[in-house]
């Protein structure tokens, strides 16, 4: 019974595509049905859909992420670039290292974060996520996009520990960008604000003079905001006055900062390294005057001499050789 039906079931089957590929009697009805069928379609098709959008959400993140972080690391940049010419700017105005100028734009710099701070509230230290293996060393200045913020003190395999400037055992010397006056700005203990040391009751200092690291030190390098004057007490029956400035650098705020790799060679090696050069260029330009006098004290080669009087015995020319005697 059951093989009967198959079988009529079959033959059914074969009548209804032979009479909708033949005859248009069902297109009617295959409409209907397909208006029918519209929600099945729809709903088989969910999971697709819903697959494919899921992954374009999630690429379409990732890439928004990914470009979010390179822009922010080259807004950084950008922001060091900026530091460098308003000093820059001063320089070019009081012919100071002009020559130099692009050299001091372009130090070699790598991009670090954040990850720690030190929870003792009397040491100014942080964590960030650089270590040797990136090439970071002992002393390296370390600054966000708006200036120094200090230097690394601890290296690590893949971190580093850096001093701010505002700890109480942190100083480096600095020069006023208006009028290149130097002096030393030291921690305090607090993060809103500098002190400059043994500053001269006739230094010309004001407020709103933007300091800059001098490069003295052989430490950091020259020409990078550090702070900005906003206040000066004189008078103060003091030998010096009193001078605070606060940081341009963002201390408690910024997560993304540069180090910078102007010279990794400590003192004693960039000392070294100056008197070998100073000694090459001195046995070069020793070398070079030896051989000028060398050449000066050969003799020239002997020109007839002109009869100058009766006591000069002149010597008898000798002929001079016939052209076709030449071989």
């Amino acid at each position: 019974m059951l093989g009967v039906r198959l079988l009529v079931l079959s033959v059914l089957c074969v009548v209804l595509m032979v009479v909708d590929a033949r005859f248009e009697t069902l297109k009617p009805l295959r409409s209907q049905m397909g208006l029918v069928l519209t929600p099945f379609y729809w709903l088989a098709d969910l999971p697709v859909r819903t697959w494919q959008r899921a992954t374009e959400q999630i690429s379409s993140s990732t890439s928004l992420v990914a470009e979010n972080e390179k822009l922010k690391a080259e807004a950084l940049l950008m922001q060091r670039r900026l530091q460098k010419l308003a000093m820059l700017t001063e320089q070019n105005v009081r012919l100071r290292e002009l020559l130099n100028s692009a050299a001091l734009v372009d130090d070699k710099v790598i991009v670090s974060e954040l990850i720690g701070l030190d929870p003792n509230p009397f040491t100014h230290r942080i964590l960030i996520d650089k270590g040797e293996r990136d090439g970071v060393f002992l002393g390296q200045p370390v600054l966000d996009a708006s200036g120094l913020m200090g230097q690394v003190v601890e290296v690590m395999p893949y971190a580093a520990r850096v001093l701010l400037l505002t700890d109480v055992t942190h100083s480096i010397p600095v020069q006023v960008n208006r009028n290149g006056l130097r002096a030393i700005a030291v921690g305090t203990g607090s993060p809103d604000y500098l002190e400059l040391r043994h500053v001269a009751e006739t230094a010309d200092i004001k407020e709103g003079d933007l300091l800059v690291s001098s490069g003295l030190g052989q430490r950091f390098p020259s020409g990078y905001p550090v702070a900005q004057v906003t206040e000066v007490v004189r008078g103060s029956g003091q030998p010096f006055l009193i001078v605070r400035a606060i940081p341009t650098a963002m201390l408690n705020r910024s997560r993304y900062l540069l180090l910078v790799f102007s010279d990794a060679r400590t003192p004693e090696e960039r000392a070294t390294a100056a008197a070998q050069a100073q000694e090459s260029a001195d046995r070069k330009a020793e070398e070079a005057t030896a051989g000028d006098s060398a050449v000066s004290e050969q003799p020239a080669p002997a020109a007839p001499a002109a009869p100058t009087g009766a006591d000069t015995p002149s010597p008898s020319p000798s002929p001079a050789p016939a052209p076709e005697e030449r071989p």
